[in-house]
């Protein structure tokens, strides 16, 4: 069989894969037509099982939220509809949260696609580079004007904004939470307050890290992460007014996730979301 061949009757069996060609079609490219039928059917179902082990690996929140089934069938349909790019399976499911958003049957939950845009940063944040070491250049804080200063963060540090208590979400089905009495008391208040939460994820030594922020917080932050000057994410802050840098800093390096400043244009930390 020539390698053009060869590729054609590879393609026609991915789309037999995919449920994407006829019957018809897939019986003239097979030589033992029931032979492949059965084999099309062990693979389809291996497929489906790689895809739900994956996919619950990355959002073990949204598996729990969902429930096991229906979440089945939600990585059985996201494995059609963006099929794996590259050979290693764990950099799959980035388009996880705007699938689940335009889905009309989970239209009445809409805080599942940002609880997925957290468990893709967390993830990211797992296999991140590992700090560089102690934050430098802080020195330049009291030297330089904010307009020419730019802040750096640790590689996998990330601001994922929502309108929902996301960050209660992920911490309330945490499995160390589950021996509490009452998990999700501090839930139940988030969604009855309709408090919304930015979260920051950044990795700390072995751990992922997530905390809520404030507005302000997340307005800085986000700016920060974005690579605009410090000058610029001082006027992106919410209520620019009250926003306390000093506070902001302090907290910032305790936590762990700054990596310093430098006077030239720094490189955006937050991780690409495919």
């Amino acid at each position: 069989m020539s390698r053009a061949r060869e590729a054609l009757r590879q393609q026609i069996f991915l789309r037999a894969l995919w449920r994407d060609a006829r019957p018809g079609v897939l019986q003239g490219w097979a030589r033992d037509g029931e032979h492949f039928a059965r084999g099309l059917q062990v693979y389809r179902a291996n497929a489906g099982a790689l895809a739900e082990r994956a996919l619950a690996a990355v959002y073990p929140t949204l598996q729990l939220l969902l429930g096991a089934e229906s979440f089945a069938a939600l990585a059985q349909a996201f494995w059609h509809a963006h099929p794996p790019a590259r050979g290693d399976i764990a950099q799959w499911g980035a388009a996880m949260a705007t699938f689940i958003g335009v889905d009309p049957q989970l239209a009445s939950e809409p805080y599942l696609s940002d609880v997925a845009r957290l468990e893709w940063a967390v993830h990211i944040a797992q296999g991140a580079a590992d700090s560089a070491g102690p934050p430098r250049g802080l020195e330049l804080l009291g030297a330089h004007d904010p307009s020419g200063l730019w802040l750096l963060a640790q590689p996998g540090t990330a601001l994922v904004p929502s309108a929902h208590p996301v960050v209660s979400i992920w911490q309330a089905h945490r499995p160390q939470a589950q021996t509490r009495p009452d998990r999700f008391a501090a839930l139940r208040a988030s969604f009855s307050a309709g408090r919304a939460e930015p979260a920051l994820v950044w990795r700390s030594g072995w751990q992922v890290q997530v905390v809520a922020l404030t507005p302000a917080e997340a307005g800085f932050t986000q700016a920060v992460l974005q690579g605009q000057s410090l000058g610029t994410a001082l006027a992106a802050a919410a209520e620019p007014d009250s926003f306390d840098f000093e506070h902001w800093l302090l907290s910032s390096l305790r936590r762990g996730w700054l990596a310093g400043a430098r006077a030239s244009r720094a490189t955006p930390a937050s991780p690409e979301f495919e």
